[in-house]
Formats: structure tokens, sequence, C-alpha cells
């Protein structure tokens, strides 16, 4: 009996804890906003609070491998039993054998096989590493296979493609977008995820995802798909809801080749660090790599950097002297800022739904004449950073500091400061045209604004989804070889007869050498004679039906 005694007391306080979990859990359920609030909150500090000593001390662009999960990031908002559900014992019985840091692979592909892509190490310099991807020759000709199914303008013959080779990545790249166009988004992610999981599968031993110090050359071709590929899975993952995910593939993406940026990532990095509120990799990003990329000179940094201190001055677990340093530095940047893009204001405003007072409204400074008088390709930059951003600076203690700051750009515009001067000649001066990356980077990002502003020169070419605007000094390893074409010197004629009859050639038996002049009057008259041939048997085939006849020839009665 006395055995017995504590497990029953035992058994009672489980009881008692469980109903209480119960009772927490209804309660919360109540208001899912606000406990999802709570969580981004605790997890984002704790973060910070763990990684601010050792962010230090890593490369800028270090990427960490459980970043690279999405399902690690909804984990933590909604919980793993949410997340997983009845993964865990299907996983067991999961017939890919290999692991992959990029992708997850499900059930649903097909069994991977040799698709021959491998990767080599060209060469190292300084600690750095340069790989490139390289095509085997039963590749190469899948690859023209596809480049024809491609000039056929018929998904159906890539669909046919990939069923023959389905880890052909740019024929999963190229089918992405034909079901992200039909809105079947789960499958154009899942096509996007297969091509990470084909490349990934092909990475040379001392390739590593997370060093920062391995690169790939955008100007090979084979290089460009995995670019491409991480962009793409990068914009799911965003609009899942995984900013975290996506600003270490964004990371992952610049640290390939951070010199020339392919991709214009940088464009983009500001926007995700804010969403993940890594408001310290942002101001450190900034800080490291101002004096030799002139970071400040793209709107997207001047705005966010000063957005970032902004975040950072409203969080209550830091010390004061933090507090108000985060605060000077976030007011002086916003205004050189505003000064320097003045253009920026009114459209953001806009998409804010927020109407600007009498004095901001009427100043010359900050009116259309701002946005028509700017350059082409900064009245690009700032588009796309309106149209991507604008959903930040609607937080009303955001638009309260910008108004602030604005009355006080104005008061330095009124005054005749000479640094509004000097960043006006600045600005006509610089951003006269954008570099291809710019472009390249508007037409993957499909932000509407952007895209309209682009120059006719990029807009009437085509642009396809495998390989959008390559470079101008592309490095090509191997070429497609010449299709057999009909004879361009093919008369009218000849072409309109070949319409209606696909095996008729006036020019089959041309001889191409001997005497021109003796052979023409017999090549015409057999050529007459295989076209006259050729009718006869079409009029031969030609059944005409008579109509039926009336028993009544005289008929009934007369016309009205």
């Amino acid at each position: 009996v006395l055995s017995n005694k504590p497990r029953k007391k035992k058994k009672k306080r489980k009881t008692r804890k469980a109903l209480a979990e119960e009772t927490v859990e209804d309660n919360d359920l109540e208001d899912i906003d606000t406990l999802l609030e709570k969580i981004e909150d605790t997890s984002g500090l704790w973060q910070q609070a763990q990684s601010g000593i050792i962010a230090e001390s890593r490369p800028l662009l270090y990427v960490e491998h459980r970043n690279l999960n999405p399902e690690n990031e909804l984990k933590r908002y909604f919980g793993a039993r949410t997340v997983l559900g009845d993964q865990r014992p299907r996983q067991r019985q999961r017939q890919h054998i290999r692991s992959t840091w990029l992708t997850v692979p499900k059930n649903t592909w097909p069994r991977y096989g040799k698709t021959g892509i491998a990767m080599q190490l060209v060469d190292t310099r300084r600690g750095v590493q340069y790989f490139t991807f390289e095509h085997h020759r039963e590749y190469q000709q899948v690859q023209f296979k596809f480049l024809d199914a491609v000039e056929s303008m018929d998904p159906n013959n890539i669909v046919l493609l990939l069923q023959m080779n389905p880890y052909h990545v740019d024929s999963l790249l190229q089918l992405s977008d034909v079901c992200r166009m039909q809105e079947d988004q789960d499958m154009a992610r899942d096509l996007i995820e297969r091509a990470l999981y084909s490349m990934e599968s092909a990475f040379h031993p001392v390739f590593s995802l997370t060093s920062g110090t391995c690169r790939l050359d955008y100007r090979r071709p084979e290089n460009r798909a995995f670019f491409l590929a991480l962009f793409k899975h990068l914009m799911f993952l965003e609009k899942r809801g995984c900013p975290r995910t996506a600003l270490e593939f964004c990371k992952l993406i610049l640290s390939l080749d951070p010199e020339n940026d392919p991709l214009c990532v940088l464009l983009m990095i500001d926007f995700l660090s804010l969403r993940a509120r890594e408001y310290t990799f942002l101001i450190r990003m900034f800080q490291e790599w101002e004096s030799h990329r002139n970071l400040s000179q793209l709107p997207n940094f001047a705005f966010s950097v000063p957005l970032a201190y902004f975040f950072l001055s409203q969080q209550e677990e830091r010390s004061e002297l933090e507090l108000s340093q985060a605060r000077e530095k976030a007011t002086q940047l916003i205004q050189l800022a505003l000064v320097m893009f003045p253009s920026v204001l009114m459209p953001l405003l806009d998409h804010c739904s927020v109407q600007p007072d009498a004095r901001v409204a009427n100043h010359s400074f900050f009116r259309l004449n701002a946005q028509i008088s700017q350059p082409p390709a900064l009245n690009q930059l700032t588009c796309l950073y309106v149209g991507r951003t604008h959903s930040l600076w609607k937080d009303p203690a955001v638009m309260a500091w910008l108004e602030t700051n604005v009355h006080e750009v104005l008061c330095m515009v009124d005054a005749q400061d000479p640094l509004v001067e000097e960043s006006e000649r600045k600005r006509k001066m610089r951003y006269q045209s954008a570099p291809r990356n710019i472009y390249r980077h508007i037409i993957l990002s499909e932000m509407k604004e952007a895209t309209a502003a682009l120059p006719l020169e990029v807009t009437s070419q085509p642009v396809m989804g495998f390989d959008p605007l390559p470079p101008l000094d592309s490095i090509v390893s191997y070429t497609r070889p010449e299709r057999t074409t009909h004879p361009s010197n093919e008369s009218t004629l000849s072409l309109f007869f070949r319409s209606l009859l696909p095996n008729f050639n006036l020019q089959e038996d041309l001889r191409p050498d001997g005497d021109e002049e003796a052979g023409a009057g017999q090549d015409l008259n057999q050529g007459v004679n295989r076209l006259m041939a050729a009718m006869r048997d079409m009029l031969a085939n030609i059944q005409f039906q008579e109509p039926p006849r009336d028993d009544n020839p005289e008929g009934d009665g007369d016309w009205d």
C-alpha cells in the first residue's frame, strides 16, 4: 500500500498538469495573431542574444545548414507537431538514400539516377576555390532537345522530355514558370526543389555551401541554372512566410560570386534582413561593404539601414546608451536618404495609403517633378524598392518617425544646405544606365512597378525563364549543332505549294556542279512535271457528293 501511494499522487499531478496545458492552449488559440507575434519577438530576441557574439567572428556571408531548411523556421513559429504532422513514419520508407542540405527529397519524385551533370574544381587563388558544372555528352543531347522544345512554344514537349529525363534542370526551371503562370504554385515549387536536388547531387566533394569561399562563374551557361534555381526557390520561401530561410539562400547566392553579383541580390537582401529581424546583420553588411561597394548609392540600402537602426532603438532590453545611439544613427541616415533620393517618398506614402500634410504635398522638393527629373536607371531602382518593401513602413511608429525627418529635410532645403545641391549633382551624373544584372533581377522579381520602367531594348527581346538576359561575354564550352533547314532561295510559289503538299520540292534535283544554263530548262520541266503529278493526285482524291434530288422538280407553289 505504501508503494502505491506515490504512484497515485504522481498520476494525479500529471493529470492536473495536462488539464492546465489544455486550458492554456484553449485561451491562446483565441488570438492566434497575438501568439505569433509573441513567438516571433521572443525567438528573434533569443537568436540575436545567442548569436551576437559568434556572428562577429564569422565571415559576413557565412551560411548555416540549419537555416537552409524552412521546416526549422516554421517549427519555431507553430511547433514541430503542427509542421511535421504524420511525416515522421513516412521518412523511414523513403526510397532516396542521399541526404541533401538545400531540399528534402520527396517520395513522389522519380528515382534519381545519373543525369550527366558533374562539378569540377577549376582553380584555387588566395584561399578561394573556383568550381564549374559540366555537361556530359548524353546531357548535351538532352539539352539540344530541350532547346527544340522551347522553340516549339509548346509546354507539352517539355513535359514529354521530363518524362524521359526527370532531372533535366533547364526543363524543370522552364516548366516551373509555366505552372506558376497557371496558378499551380505547389507544382512550380516542387519542380524548383527537384532541380536543386539534381544539382546538389552533382556537387564536388570539396564544394562547401557554408564556407563562403566557393565560387561559380555565371558567364558559363552550365552554372546559370544553379543561380536561377536558388533565386526562384528563395522567392517561393519568402512568399511562404519563411524570411529567415530566404535570407540564408540570399547569402548563399551572393557568396557564389560576390564581386559581380549576377542576379543582383543586393537589391533584396536588405528587405529579407528586415523581414527576418536580422537588423545587426544588415548593419554589419553596410559597415563592412560601404567603403568598397558604395551601398549608400543604392536606394534600398539608403532607406533600409536607417529603418534597421530605428527598429533596434525600439528594443527595450538594450541599454539606454545603445538605444540613444541607434536613434541618432537612424535619424542621420534617413535624412541623408531623403536628400539623396527624394523621389522615393511620395510613391512610398501612396503605397502605404498615407496622405502627406500640406507642407510636404505642396513643396517642390518631393512633388512629381522629383520623379520625372530622375534618370531612368534610378527610377527603376526606386520603383523596385517601393514595390517590394512598402509593407515594412506601414507601422504607425515608423510613419511618425519618418514624418519628423521629412520636415527636417524640408528645413534643410529651404535653408539651401549645400548637401542638397551636391546630391542633385550626383543624381544627374550617375544612374544614366543600369548594368545588365539589375535588369536581370527586375525580370526575375516580377515587380510590376519596376518591370514597367524597363527600357525598350530589354523588353523588346525575348526573355527565357531558364536563362534571362545571358551575359554578353559568355564562356561557351559546347555549341548546339546547326539544324537542317530548307533552302533559303526557294521562291514564294514553291513555299506555297510546300505548305499544301509537304512532299513537294521544286529544287530536289538541282545539281551542285555542271552547267547551270544547260540544266535550267530540264530542271524546270522536271519541277513542273512533279507539280502536275502532285496536283493530279490531289484532285483524284477529291470526291464530290451530288445533292439529293427532289421528287417534285416543279415545286409545291410560288415564291412569296
